[in-house]
């Protein structure tokens, strides 16, 4: 039944395609210089396209009668009457810059610019278009661009290749083009789905760019392509507050459609604060945004790019209604000798005020991308595409497909994979000691891989061990189809002082599952952990200090801040991510516990110094060494973050985040007899987190938890509650430690404990007004870390300091107070900012 509809309704849809008319043509300004991204549109609707970045434009059109017209901001509107016929039609435009006129204004000393009294109405206007529909759809074209100017030879050391990134040698080419359609539906008060309908990736079967922001300037804080850019986000030219941040400059009107629309600019009050320059232009009677070109810089605090320059042109989809039709984003950005430029084009079609949705149509799922997304044909992509691609782009998509095209095909092929074995080259002591190795089958229906850990970077020291080494080795095998994976990691560690071996071994299962219906995806991973042996484990099972760091300090400073024992352990884990994003993790863990004693004394900092190591066990907390015993415990953790929404891929699913916080709850049981076990006991921890973006206010950032223990008959040092502390110049986890605290002398076996943790990122705010600060991009960072026993044990450091020096680091000024006592003032040095906050130690 299928057929016989489509050969019935094929030659129909044929012919009234056949019967279509094309106009094309060229946009220029009176000098001759192509209008990239003009506006074209049919007069009496919301039908219309946007000439490519070289000005050129088509548009199919039904046989016709036609008035079209075409604008550009800051130019005057050009309109023409034409006739369509089945052929094709050429419509050049050639638009003069505005040509305004201005108003009669009785001038007077100190008299405000008209401006002004406009911006007002603007503003006082702006809540009825911040969002005037209830509900709407429309389609979404972008198209993204990235273009190098430059390239440089190296980055930190490692060599570029030019010809894989697609430039010539001169460093000039594409280096990204995608372009996509998504389907956009909203309703109020804040309901939304994105659903792709296609996106393609120059040289890949990637999705593109896909993610339609409407830049919306009635929002008194304005988020432009996420808050990379500006944490804070930039001050609309008509928000609220917006006269106290920008002057105004009336620079006429000029009428279209009958509509007088008045033409500011925009100019900053003061440099450095999130603010755009340029132009904005307001409709007069009814106050609205007509069209606009704005520009934010480095000394709009903005981040990563140099410059930034958005324009808009609103258009009525209905008598009342006004929405975004056209907007593109230009930049440029200069980093590490990478000079680019490039653009994200949004064009805006087929607008319903008044949609239906079915039921449950909006849910947990803010993006769905179709399963055949990226599948669709040149001849689909010709037939959709409002905006014609320039030459460059053409070329760019046909060479870099074809070559991913031929080495996709051949990747199945015995040549292929020989080659790529090959080309992991042979094994070097290089890599063995240093720079480790990965070797893999390159088999795509079983793959099966090896990683070597480099031995030279297992080398560390400690007053226990001396010089010790670890050795390691992962082999990874997949099951693509079923989506299951198997690894197993043997290590074994050798201390060159006390002479001990210890070897173990950890085996992994996972697997994951999704399945996809008409009403959305539900997703899930399972893993498993088998793991066994005879290792070295820290006190506190939280690692507060590396085996790198705690080398460094015993080398240099004659301080063994790390505390370890021996065990000989089994553990089996089991953790399952379900689809609304709750995590449940339980463990069984059983140890057999060894001590061990200080056998090394070699430091580089003078024995006779008077400084001296301490013994290798909580000495703060314990006066001597534990003896061996033997524990059983089993623990469940359960995580859940309720809001979660996500993006639905082909054939995955990815949470992006909530508005609400994050909550955990914790139980431990230590099992009394079981295997021998010498421990008894129960505790439980409840921990609630987030991050709260307060825009121009900055970043607040909060942990918190309580817990304590039910039960402590039997409890072991091990086992007590470890409060996270640093002793080192170098920061350790900011939301989950204490920067100046002991490591142990505060560990504790009490029925409750509760500790704290807050931090406001300024990103900003404040230095913008420091001279020399405000040049730096630097921010500042404050905040407090605290902990509560009881009143003989307890914990309070403040911090403040300066983040986002070069866009990695972090230094604060931290002063403790330990059982309200004043404690120590000390420097710590970490990473935060752009780049830094990212990192973690």
């Amino acid at each position: 039944m299928k057929k016989v509809i489509l050969l019935t309704v094929l030659p129909l849809f044929v012919c009234i395609i056949a019967l279509a008319g094309r106009i094309s043509g060229h946009v220029s300004d009176d000098k001759g210089n192509p209008l990239g991204f003009a506006s074209v549109f049919i007069k009496g609707g919301t039908l219309g396209t946007t000439a490519n970045n070289q000005g050129n434009y088509y548009l199919d059109l039904q046989p016709g009668l036609y008035t079209i017209y075409c604008q550009y901001v800051g130019y005057g509107r050009v309109e023409k009457k034409i006739t369509v016929t089945e052929g094709n039609t050429t419509i050049d435009f050639v638009l003069s810059p505005l040509q305004t006129t201005m108003k009669e204004v009785i001038v007077r000393a100190g008299a405000e610019d008209p401006a002004y009294e406009i911006i007002r109405k603007a503003i006082k206007k702006k809540k009825d278009y911040v969002s005037p529909l209830d509900s709407f759809t429309c389609e979404a074209y972008i198209k993204t661009l990235m273009r190098t100017r430059k390239v440089p030879n190296r980055v930190l050391g490692q060599k570029i290749d030019q010809k894989d990134m697609g430039v010539d040698s001169a460093g000039k080419g594409i280096i990204f083009l995608s372009e996509s359609l998504t389907k956009i539906a909203f309703k109020k008060p804040n309901k939304i789905k994105l659903e792709v309908l296609s996106g393609r990736e120059s040289g890949s079967n990637g999705y593109g760019f896909n993610f339609p922001t409407f830049i919306n300037f009635y929002e008194n804080n304005v988020n432009v392509l996420g808050a990379q850019l500006n944490p804070r986000g930039f001050v609309s030219p008509i928000a609220d507050g917006a006269i106290g941040y920008y002057r105004y400059k009336y620079l006429g009107s000029f009428f279209e459609d009958g509509k007088e629309v008045n033409q500011i600019q925009v100019i900053p009050r003061r440099r450095y604060e999130p603010l755009f320059s340029g132009t904005i232009n307001i409709t007069e009677g009814d106050w609205r945004i007509h069209s606009l070109e704005l520009t934010v810089t480095k000394e709009s605090q903005l981040q990563i790019l140099d410059t930034m320059r958005i324009k808009q042109i609103h258009v009525p989809i209905s008598k009342e209604i006004w929405r975004t039709k056209d907007q593109v984003v230009y930049f440029t950005f200069n980093i590490l000798g990478f000079d680019a430029v490039g653009n994200f084009l949004n064009v805006y079609n087929k607008y319903d005020a008044n949609p239906s949705f079915k039921k449950k149509y909006f849910n947990n799922i803010v993006m769905a991308y179709d399963t055949a997304v990226n599948k669709k044909s040149k001849q689909y992509w010709d037939s959709v595409r409002p905006v014609q691609l320039e030459a460059e782009e053409a070329k760019d998509y046909k060479i870099k497909d074809s070559v991913y095209q031929y080495n996709r095909d051949s990747a199945r092929s015995k040549p292929y994979i020989d080659s790529m074995r090959r080309h992991q080259g042979q094994v070097s002591i290089k890599k063995i000691l240093w720079s480790g190795f990965h070797r893999s089958n390159y088999n795509p229906k079983h793959p099966l891989s090896l990683s070597w850990q480099p031995l030279l970077k297992g080398v560390q020291y400690n007053t226990v061990e001396g010089v010790n080494a670890t050795v390691g080795v992962t082999i990874d095998k997949t099951w693509p189809k079923s989506r299951q994976q198997l690894s197993f990691t043997p290590q074994i560690r050798y201390g060159f002082s006390n002479t001990h071996l210890n070897a173990w071994g950890t085996l992994v299962y996972s697997k994951r599952s999704f399945t996809r219906d008409d009403d959305g995806s539900t997703t899930g991973r399972a893993t498993w952990t088998l793991s066994g042996g005879k290792r070295i484990s820290q006190f506190n099972k939280a690692n507060p200090i590396t085996p790198f760091f705690n080398s460094l300090s015993t080398l240099l400073y004659r301080k063994n801040y790390m505390k370890i024992y021996e065990n000989y352990y089994g553990s089996l884990n089991y953790g399952r991510r379900f689809d609304n994003d709750l995590r449940v993790t339980a463990a069984l863990l059983y140890e057999d516990r060894l001590p061990l004693d200080n056998t090394a004394d070699y430091s580089l900092y003078k024995k006779d110094s008077g400084r001296h190591f301490t013994p290798n066990y909580p000495y703060e907390k314990i006066t001597q060494q534990f003896t061996r015993h033997q524990a059983a415990i089993v623990s469940v953790l359960l995580q859940y973050q309720p809001g979660q929404r996500y993006i639905q891929f082909p054939n995955n699913k990815v949470a992006i985040g909530s508005k609400y916080p994050t909550f955990s709850l914790a139980y431990t049981k230590g099992i009394d007899n079981m295997l021998g076990s010498d421990v008894d006991f129960d505790k439980w921890k409840f921990s609630i987190w987030d991050n709260v973006n307060l825009k121009l206010r900055g970043l607040l950032k909060y942990r918190f938890s309580a817990g304590g223990f039910l039960n402590a008959k039997k409890v072991l040092i091990q086992d007590y509650q470890h409060f996270n502390g640093n002793q080192l110049l170098l920061a350790s986890d900011y939301l989950n430690s204490f920067q100046l605290a002991p490591y142990y002398a505060n560990s504790t076996t009490a029925a409750f404990y509760a500790e704290g943790h807050v931090e406001h990122h300024f990103n900003g705010m404040l230095t913008n007004k420091i001279p020399l600060f405000k040049r730096l991009n630097w921010f500042l960072v404050g905040g407090s870390n605290a902990f509560y026993v009881n009143k003989n044990n307890n914990y309070v450091e403040v911090f403040g300091g300066i983040e986002n020096i070069l866009k990695i680091f972090r230094v604060d000024v931290v002063g403790a107070y330990l059982n309200g006592k004043t404690g120590q003032v000390a420097l710590r040095i970490g990473f935060g900012g752009l780049i830094g906050g990212a990192i973690t130690r």
